[in-house]
C-alpha cells in the first residue's frame, strides 16, 4: 500500500540534510514536497546514482519530471511484457 506521508517525510528529511542546498531553494522544495508526492520522488531519486555503476556511462545531463497516474491493467500502455515502441508503431500505421 503506498504511503504518501512517508515519501514526504523522507523527502523532507532529505532536503534537511542537505548542506550545500541554498536556504531560498530549500523553502521552495520543501513547500514543493508537501503540495505533490511526484516532487517528493524526485527530491529523493538522484540520476547520477542510476547510472554511476555502469561501464562506459557518464552523465553529462539529467532532467525528469513525474507524475501521479491512475494504474489501468488493461491499457495497453502498462503491458510490460511489450518491447519498447511496439505501441507507437501500431498508431504509426494509421
Amino acid at each position: 500500500m503506498p504511503d504518501p506521508e512517508a515519501l514526504t517525510g523522507a523527502a523532507l528529511a532529505h532536503i534537511k540534510d542537505d548542506e550545500f542546498m541554498p536556504d531560498e531553494e530549500r523553502g521552495h522544495a520543501e513547500t514543493a514536497v508537501r503540495e505533490d508526492e511526484s516532487e517528493a520522488l524526485a527530491y529523493l531519486v538522484d540520476p547520477t546514482d542510476l547510472v554511476v555503476d555502469i561501464p562506459g556511462v557518464e552523465l553529462a545531463q539529467a532532467s525528469w519530471s513525474s507524475e501521479p497516474v491512475e494504474y489501468d491493467p488493461e491499457s495497453m500502455e502498462w503491458d510490460l511484457d511489450e518491447e519498447d515502441g511496439d505501441f507507437d508503431q501500431e498508431t504509426d500505421n494509421a
